[in-house]
């Protein structure tokens, strides 16, 4: 059954969701191993493409059975795709050489016909620093510098001039990031978790992505609440800073719409690991096994499921204050699900639930 909406008909604070799109992070098995894992995740953008959906997001996870590379990954799914966006939600840049990522980016995107949408983020995970090295300062600070060379580097900013001999260049020439790519500083958005993150998305000029986790939320404040207020922050800092309307705000968020009972009960099932086990539920075989803080890290608050018949989850979708903000919804798949339930479950969000967001598929 397919329960469509009229654009008229939709709650007044709920925005049309013009674009809908998918995070996965490319997980594989020790059974399978990487090479399908990766294949699989080609397999997926293809399907969401026919499906009609406008993006296709991958999540970087260093150290275990997902992604760590995105872009390389994105230049071979770009291969196999023709419209739907690729991007990454979202890479820290604490781990990253902004100059060396912002060439690879280039080049990446100049492959794929200027499809590509980056999310940044300024967090880390301290157990990191012992593999990527340690920085004079906090890695919070770290990585706002790098982000801003990172964003200098991809809009065609001179990064060095040559000053004297021996330096591969002739002297006095002016030296930037090539291949560059002329546009894909528009398609930068920040990976926000908190207020401060989405202010600061906005003072730069990037566009936003709010996840499935938040931190610095007020006692009591739900989820969607905290990420409305946000999304309203964003775009009011926004406007004061540069005087026109700011662009599309996406949010990732966990919608399993269950067709049969015998999914309704699977989707409860998740349901209840990522209430139990937080960030740390749905690990394909062989993942690394969490500790009790990555599981719910102090301070942190994890995204609500929503699951359900399609009537259900369509009246939840509609009621959720931040899933009402937003300008796209972006679902996030069980990171231990399979291919075919992956494609399932993206079908069945199509087909049932997405026409009454007011969204048309991508022809």
């Amino acid at each position: 059954m397919t329960i469509t909406a009229p654009a008229g008909t939709l709650p007044a604070p709920f925005r049309p969701k013009l674009r809908i799109g998918f995070n996965t992070r490319v997980s594989f098995n020790d059974e399978a191993g990487p090479a399908q894992g990766l294949r699989d995740g080609i397999e997926l953008f293809k399907a969401a493409e026919t499906l009609g959906y406008q993006s296709g997001w991958a999540y970087q996870r260093h150290f275990d059975n997902y992604l760590s590379s995105p872009l390389p990954f994105f230049a071979a799914a770009g291969q196999h795709t023709t419209h739907i966006t690729l991007g990454s939600a979202v890479i820290p840049m604490r781990y990253q050489d902004p100059i060396l990522l912002a060439e690879a980016a280039g080049t990446t995107d100049l492959l794929i016909g200027g499809r590509l949408e980056l999310a940044i983020s300024t967090g880390a995970n301290a157990a990191f620093d012992a593999v990527f090295g340690t920085v004079d300062t906090d890695a919070r600070t770290e990585a706002k510098r790098r982000q801003a060379r990172f964003l200098a580097a991809i809009s065609g900013d001179i990064l060095h001039t040559v000053s004297g001999p021996g330096q591969g260049a002739p002297e006095g020439a002016d030296l930037r990031v090539t291949p560059h790519s002329a546009t894909l500083r528009s398609r930068i958005r920040q990976g926000s978790a908190s207020l401060e993150s989405a202010v600061q998305a906005a003072e730069l000029g990037i566009g936003l992505i709010s996840g499935t986790v938040q931190h610095d939320h007020a006692e009591g404040e739900t989820f969607g609440a905290y990420q409305a207020r946000t999304i309203e922050a964003y775009r009011n800092t926004w406007r004061k800073t540069w005087g026109t309307e700011p662009p599309s705000v996406a949010v990732a968020a966990s919608i399993l719409v269950g067709t049969t009972v015998e999914l309704r009960e699977k989707y409860a099932a998740y349901d209840h690991e990522r209430r139990t086990l937080g960030i740390a539920a749905s690990r394909p075989k062989g993942a690394l096994e969490p500790t009790a803080r990555t599981n719910q890290p102090p301070g942190t608050q994890i995204s609500t499921v929503f699951h359900g018949t399609a009537d259900q989850v369509v009246e939840a979708v509609l009621n959720d204050p931040g899933l009402a903000a937003a300008d796209e919804v972006v679902l996030f798949l069980p990171p231990a699900f399979g291919l075919a339930e992956n494609v399932r479950l993206l079908t069945d969000f199509a087909d049932t639930v997405a026409p009454s967001l007011g969204w048309t598929r991508a022809s």
